[in-house]
């Protein structure tokens, strides 16, 4: 039987950009014989309690985490993603006064963002990272040919998560998705970095990509008819099966494994 635990999953808490209910999600984990999920909603911790509580009850762990926007101090760059999951109860404890502090002081045109110069070794202890695979910093770099700065990157996080900062890949029907991802496996051969699969999953089914595009739609003040909106989510980002994830992966199953580990 095929082993994959999904790591990144937005909710309908997430409000920008998931749909996906909480009941619903870990009743499909626990059908799919799925031992764990994650949800990482967008810059909080809305959905924790529910989530937490409604996993227990089926027999599946909750993995506590958050998918945060990083902003450089000073830098004019876009933010990056970074997503941030908690091993126990001091990654826990950090990982909410990151999250506040956020809210409270990384505001920035009414998005919560972290300040890379907050993280410091301490404030990240007993948190895991996952780079946020092209939306990363070091996916932005490798996507753009800057490898040295990519490289330069990974090892900045590496020194500040240590053997916890993995390298994220995805195969979501984007056109550089194999480019990007030979580009940052080529990493993880000339670094040792550890590497995972993620799915990005923002609605449980293929049937929900409309009704997930209208609700990006709402929150950008578009209309879903307008040809000139950006379009940055694709069809594939549902909640996979362990077995469609390992046909997806077949070259690659190592990167499955790790998601369980």
């Amino acid at each position: 039987m095929a082993e994959f635990v999904h790591l990144r999953v937005h909710s309908e808490y997430s409000i920008v950009d998931g749909i996906v209910r909480v009941d619903e999600l870990v009743a499909t984990v626990a059908a799919a014989g799925m031992p764990a999920v994650a949800i990482t909603d967008q810059s909080n911790l809305f959905s924790m309690v529910k989530f937490y509580r409604a996993a227990q009850a089926v027999g599946v762990k909750p993995i506590i985490g958050v998918d945060v926007w990083v902003r450089e101090s000073g830098e004019r760059a876009d933010p990056t993603r970074l997503t941030l999951l908690c091993m126990n109860q001091i990654g826990y404890h950090n990982l909410t006064q990151l999250v506040s502090k956020s809210y409270l002081e990384g505001q920035r045109q009414g998005v919560p963002m972290l300040e890379r110069a907050w993280l410091d070794v301490s404030s990240v202890t007993g948190l895991i990272a996952l780079s946020g695979a092209g939306e990363g910093d070091v996916g932005r770099h490798l996507g753009n040919g800057r490898v040295a700065e990519a490289h330069r990157a990974a090892r900045a996080w590496r020194a500040l998560f240590g053997d916890r900062y993995y390298l994220e890949v995805q195969r979501l029907g984007r056109s550089d998705d194999e480019s990007l991802l030979a580009a940052t496996l080529a990493m993880v051969q000339e670094l040792e970095l550890p590497a995972v699969a993620t799915q990005d999953v923002r609605f449980l089914t293929p049937g929900e990509f409309e009704a997930h595009e209208a609700r990006v739609c709402i929150h950008d003040g578009r209309l879903l008819t307008d040809s000139t909106r950006t379009r940055r989510y694709t069809d594939a980002q549902f909640l996979k099966t362990p077995e469609q994830m390992a046909e997806l992966f077949a070259d690659l199953p190592e990167l499955l494994q790790q998601s369980v580990e």
